[in-house]
């Protein structure tokens, strides 16, 4: 059965939706926050705790499995060596996620999403 499996698919097919999500991020990770739609912000939150939740287990096993996820490996070495650093005692919640105006062309819904520190 397909109970409790929804997710924001954005309108997009998987292939295209992973590598947004993974280029998202990147950018995230490398620039410390990063302004996108609502929809985009809403559903790299998910990732990104994932994220730093491998990044606080510190292992090999746990590096691996975010290069998996990561591109650059310089974003990597900052995700395990620096920003990790930050939330040592906290269980969850990294990121923080602030509306924003609509974007002028489309009116999307906008939004920054930054760590918490």
């Amino acid at each position: 059965m397909r109970h409790l499996k929804k997710r924001n698919r954005l309108s997009l097919p998987a292939d295209q939706r992973k590598a947004v999500l993974r280029t998202l991020a990147n950018s995230f990770f490398k620039y410390g926050e990063i302004k996108t739609t609502l929809g985009k912000a809403k559903a790299v939150q998910r990732e990104i705790e994932k994220l730093v939740t491998l990044a606080k287990r510190g292992d090999m096993h746990a590096r691996r499995q975010a290069s998996g996820f990561l591109y650059e490996k310089d974003v990597l070495k900052k995700l395990f060596n620096e920003t990790v650093g930050n939330f040592k005692s906290r269980k969850g919640g990294y990121t923080r996620l602030i509306k924003t105006v609509p974007r002028r062309g489309d009116a999307a819904p906008t939004a920054i999403l930054q760590l918490v520190n």
